[in-house]
């Protein structure tokens, strides 16, 4: 499980990231361009991924980690389960969808060389 406030923590960690409110959610941002959105009150967290890392983090269990319904999905949004996925892939997945957002020069910090 992964509370909020680690969401937070570790979403605004990386360089030049805000949160601003977006409808009922939170968003986090790097160059005003949304990684990431944290609904409380589900306990979720949707990420913008490539159809590519979607595929890949949603293999893992379709009850953790899955794609958001409808157009959305098909886009690379990707819905977290805060309360079943554990800390390490979280990690992966939240630094995944903020290099798919951010600029090259602050992405490549955290991208495998």
């Amino acid at each position: 499980m992964v509370s909020i406030e680690t969401v937070r923590k570790l979403a605004l960690a990386f360089p030049e990231t805000d949160e601003h409110p977006h409808f009922e959610r939170k968003a986090f941002r790097v160059k005003k361009k949304i990684f990431a959105t944290l609904l409380e009150k589900d306990k979720t967290v949707n990420l913008k991924l490539t159809l590519e890392d979607q595929s890949v983090f949603s293999a893992f269990d379709k009850e953790v980690i899955y794609p958001v319904a409808g157009g959305w999905g098909r886009m690379g949004y990707t819905t977290v389960n805060l309360k079943k996925i554990k800390l390490a892939m979280f990690k992966d997945a939240l630094t995944v969808a903020y290099c798919t957002a951010a600029p090259k020069k602050l992405a490549e910090k955290y991208l495998p060389h």
